[in-house]
């Protein structure tokens, strides 16, 4: 990065030292800015005054739990939030997904699978603007919100109501993981909590729609036990 074109501004709100120092050397040598945070209430003052275009959160702090630091977050902003949490279990992903953060990587972490969740985090940013507009692009599909038409690379896909729905909202998300309780409020109804087989067989009627090996899908894919996501490409 030049002088003229500063890297992303990255905050860091964790309160473990040796994963301070990590980032500390990992995210200058690729191009990013950093702040840093060793606290929740730290850390959401930061946000706000510093106004970074990313941010990497603990779930462990000392003064409050970093879900309540997304809930927050999400009072005002659409900041990407990438969680760096030693909790593996799959209801801790999902809790994570549903206050609203954007991705999470479980502890410990390489580098270079640090860089890519970020680098999606802050593509998936710079898109945000595109989802009030009538028409979405992802990857190589094209979704007409107004029209309700679909279309990948050149050729129209003929949805159903409910299939498009489901698309439009992973569309609108694209990159980031939906968790199974989203995606059923957003699409059927809050009643339909339970009903995530409505999601298998929707998803594979649109993997058989929209993919050229439904069971191998490049672009609709699934987070075991969480949700989908819609690969948004480069």
């Amino acid at each position: 990065m030049t002088e003229e074109e500063p890297g992303p501004l990255v905050l860091v709100i964790e309160d473990e030292p040796q994963i301070r120092r990590f980032l500390r050397a990992s995210l200058p040598a690729h191009g990013y800015r950093l702040i840093e945070a060793a606290t929740g209430s730290e850390g959401l003052a930061a946000a706000a005054t510093e106004r970074p275009d990313l941010v990497l959160l603990d779930l462990g702090l000392p003064d409050t739990d970093g879900l309540d630091v997304i809930s927050h977050l999400r009072e005002w902003t659409e900041i990407p939030i990438l969680v760096l949490t030693a909790r593996g279990r799959e209801r801790d992903k999902i809790a994570v997904l549903d206050a609203g953060a954007d991705d999470y990587l479980t502890k410990p972490f390489g580098v270079g699978e640090l860089m890519a969740r970020m680098r999606v985090a802050l593509r998936r940013s710079s898109r945000a603007a595109e989802a009030s507009r009538p028409v979405l692009a992802a990857g190589l599909l094209t979704v007409d919100l107004a029209g309700h038409r679909v279309w990948l690379e050149d050729k129209e896909v003929k949805l159903s109501v409910i299939e498009f729905k489901l698309l439009a909202e992973l569309a609108r998300h694209a990159g980031k993981v939906l968790t199974h309780r989203h995606l059923l409020t957003n699409v059927w109804g809050p009643e339909y909590l339970d009903q995530t087989h409505y999601l298998r067989v929707y998803m594979g009627h649109l993997r058989h729609k929209l993919e050229v090996e439904p069971a191998r899908p490049r672009f609709l894919l699934t987070e075991p036990g969480v949700g989908y996501r819609l690969e948004a490409g480069e």
